[in-house]
């Protein structure tokens, strides 16, 4: 019986070591350029020239490759995308054909990435809410241009991304739908680019929550106060301020109010549509796609797929088709916030009846 066992653990040992050969093989005769562009993108959702531009940038942070049988920061970085945009764990990952790499590797892979596209360089690289006048200026633009609506730099939401239960403070991550998340906040531009995120929040917190304790909400009332007349567009989870422009709730039919707040509903929509681009390319942040890391690790995971989302936009790659299940699901773990209790703000009436000047002006 001895002999039996002591033969079984040798043969499993012999399993290992052609594993971790075959591996090794697939790892030195890898090479993401053999791959046809059309399943690179459908795999790692980046073309190969804006692959090579994000090799290019995450080099600097990334452990070089210390001997032949090493992993190379190009397959470190696809199997960080492949993990990203494929919403499942590293498993899946590990079994790709071009990657040969076991699950502990890709872990290890998965962690270093998001390390990198954390840096703070690559972060302001790539997330930039405007900060000059003339960058408003365009913001506001493009707004005006597609949506007539004034004054808009940028449309805010909150958006859950589910984590496992944290050791730590579980409380502040349980959400209205009974799940721990992350509540992250969102503010983008006409274009579906992503200006702002604030994902350090448990799902527990109310939108507006997270928004009073930005330090862009400090930010955009110094504008306001310094004569600047701009704006974000927030739902009803948020209150009207002067640089926050909500929904006016039960208005009449046909009125200046219901005119302001049908074109604030259209206009807003861009958010969510942003948030619909950003999940359907990196699918790991899908409500029902639980990320298996730690609020500060998936935090990082949400900025790292911002980082890629705004890549991706500005190069204007195809967005992949989210199936009605995946949309369906993400819509129903979102929670609804409570509808914030209304201020009178002046500037908000000036705006209701500018926007029915306009429509009538239009007939």
């Amino acid at each position: 019986m001895a002999h039996a066992y002591m033969m079984g653990m040798a043969e499993r040992e012999r399993r290992i070591r052609r594993s971790q050969l075959r591996r090794s093989h697939l790892r030195k005769h890898s090479n993401p350029w053999d791959i046809p562009e059309g399943e690179f993108v459908a795999n790692y959702r980046l073309s190969l020239p804006l692959f090579q531009q994000l090799v290019d940038e995450l080099a600097p942070y990334l452990r070089p490759k210390q001997r032949s049988t090493g992993i190379s920061t190009e397959l470190k970085i696809m199997a960080a995308l492949d993990f990203y945009a494929g919403g499942s764990y590293q498993r899946r990952v590990g079994k790709d054909y071009n990657l040969g790499l076991c699950q502990t590797a890709v872990h290890k892979c998965v962690a270093e990435v998001t390390d990198a596209l954390n840096q703070s360089e690559v972060l302001l690289r790539h997330i930039k809410f405007p900060s000059s006048t003339e960058e408003r200026r365009t913001i506001l633009k493009g707004f005006m241009d597609v949506f007539g609506f004034p004054g808009v730099v940028g449309c805010i939401d909150g958006t859950h991304i589910a984590i496992i239960r944290p050791h730590l403070n579980e409380e502040a991550f349980f959400n209205r739908k009974h799940y721990h998340s992350l509540n992250a906040l969102i503010i983008c531009d006409v274009n579906l680019n992503i200006l702002h995120v604030d994902a350090s929040y448990g799902g527990a917190c109310h939108d507006s929550h997270v928004w009073n304790r930005s330090a862009l909400e400090a930010h955009m009332q110094s504008l306001n106060e310094a004569g600047e007349a701009c704006w974000l567009l927030g739902d009803s989870g948020y209150a009207q301020r002067n640089w926050m422009m909500t929904p006016i709730l039960r208005t009449a039919p046909d009125s200046p109010e219901s005119n302001y707040t049908d074109n604030h509903t259209s206009t807003r929509n861009t958010v969510e549509r942003c948030i619909g681009v950003l999940k359907a390319r990196w699918r790991c942040l899908l409500a029902h796609r639980t990320l298996h890391y730690d609020p500060i690790k998936a935090g990082k995971i949400v900025n790292a797929c911002i980082v890629l989302h705004n890549m991706c936009n500005n190069a204007r790659l195809d967005v992949p088709a989210l199936d009605e299940y995946d949309r369906r699901r993400d819509g129903q773990r979102q929670p609804r916030q409570p509808a914030y209790a209304q201020d009178v703000v002046a500037s908000r009436q000036a705006l209701v009846e500018r926007l029915w000047r306009d429509r009538r002006r239009r007939r």
